[in-house]
């Protein structure tokens, strides 16, 4: 078995090093690397959920601090969070069920009195718990588990006493391995969505994508690509516009790659956009997030093109995998909505040598160069977007992205005991 640092270290290194390309693949390796954390880390009988929940906050702490840009590594360090906790609910639900269901079965027999002073000793097991995690609210596994053992599990009177301790101790160690267990089934679902969040989106291009239709596009995005050829497979015939997405280009990979999937195929400048939107029916593009406010961080130029879009009344469609659903809006202070890229990506440093020289005495450079990465997209320009669970207004996007986190997690930060 690997050491659990050995992993989070080199995960680390690639993200400060930016070595990992794209959202779904940075996504799927920080939910390994989490299952990983949790598979690994032993856990009290007492808050097994607070447990896990703190070891994968201490390391999603330093994920998202090594990339901050990079919004999907977050997005996954909150998804499991909220996972943990849902499991942590489901199991003490299904065991307040059981105690209830043992205690109304009990109900025929002549101690009702003493039923009675049982379930005093449960509320108040339940107020001190409460009062004792007032930092963090308590999950009902928690309440259950500092019940008195005499509440908790029904004693079995005989003469075995070792029997009774290993009964006990047996069910122990079974919460324990069934609380982690469930958790890590329901990380092997996120990653298994996530690998297969392109095919899901894909299945739904025939419901938008129609006869002879033109589409526009800028730069490279594999959804984008699945997206219109899956509408290719299903026998629809229409022509796609790609701009370049300069300074990378990445559009001349997009569009050698739908030439080579045999769709009929444009290649235009950027600036050439607000020119040929007119002849568009429908924008469709890839995101790097979409925040709880239905507004997307989207490649660089294409909210010049959502501009463009509105003022010639075409559609503006999004495609993104839940993955990239982030339950922070654009102003909160953990966001980062942009990063400066290399300027050789716009200049040869060599040719250009004589303009970044310094000016006469005063130190200052004649010459700047900024290359950001990203551009926002506000909600009012977006017509729709299109998830692997279907196609949703902007306006809705805040109740989707509720059911996928925790309000307790939207900052992920070791919680610090008072007095320190």
């Amino acid at each position: 078995m690997p050491d659990v640092q050995a992993l989070v270290n080199d995960f680390l290194i690639k993200l400060k090093k930016r070595k990992i390309e794209g959202s779904q693949a940075t996504a799927r390796q920080a939910a390994e690397l989490l299952r990983s954390v949790i598979s690994q880390q032993r856990v009290p009988y007492t808050n097994q959920a607070g447990a896990l929940i703190d070891a994968v906050r201490a390391v999603g702490e330093q994920l998202i601090a090594a990339n901050p840009v990079e919004v999907a590594v977050g997005n996954i360090v909150r998804r499991v969070l909220h996972i943990i906790r849902e499991e942590d609910l489901s199991l003490t639900t299904a065991a307040i069920a059981g105690l209830n269901l043992s205690a109304a079965s009990d109900g025929d027999d002549d101690d009702d009195d003493c039923e009675r002073d049982e379930h005093t000793v449960l509320s108040a097991a339940a107020a001190v718990a409460a009062a004792r995690n007032a930092l963090r609210p308590p999950s009902l596994q928690t309440l259950l588990e500092d019940m008195p053992e005499s509440v908790a599990i029904p004693h079995t009177y005989s003469s075995g006493g070792d029997s009774e301790g290993k009964s006990k101790s047996a069910d122990k160690s079974s919460r324990t391995r069934r609380l982690k267990h469930d958790v890590i089934e329901a990380v092997n679902e996120l990653i298994q969505d996530i690998n297969t969040c392109h095919e899901q989106i894909a299945e739904q291009a025939v419901e938008h994508i129609h006869q002879n239709e033109v589409i526009l596009t800028l730069g490279s995005s594999k959804t984008v690509l699945e997206f219109l050829y899956a509408a290719k497979e299903k026998k629809r015939s229409f022509r796609v516009f790609v701009a370049e997405g300069a300074p990378r280009y990445q559009g001349h990979l997009l569009a050698k790659e739908l030439v080579s999937r045999g769709l009929h195929t444009t290649l235009i400048t950027d600036s050439a956009v607000f020119a040929m939107i007119s002849r568009v029916n429908m924008v469709i593009v890839g995101a790097h997030a979409v925040m709880a406010n239905g507004g997307v961080i989207v490649p660089v130029g294409l909210n010049m093109v959502a501009l463009a879009a509105q003022k010639h009344a075409v559609p503006f469609v999004v495609l993104a995998g839940s993955h990239k659903l982030c339950p922070l809006y654009p102003h909160n202070p953990e966001v980062l909505l942009n990063e400066l890229r290399s300027p050789s990506e716009l200049l040869d440093f060599g040719e250009f040598s004589d303009c970044l020289d310094f000016g006469s005495g005063t130190g200052s450079p004649l010459l700047h160069v900024v290359n950001p990465a990203f551009d926002y997209v506000p909600p009012k320009l977006v017509s729709l977007f299109i998830t692997d669970t279907g196609g949703h207004n902007p306006s809705y996007m805040y109740r989707l992205i509720a059911d996928y986190y925790s309000a307790d997690d939207l900052v992920v930060r070791r919680r610090v005991a008072l007095g320190n």
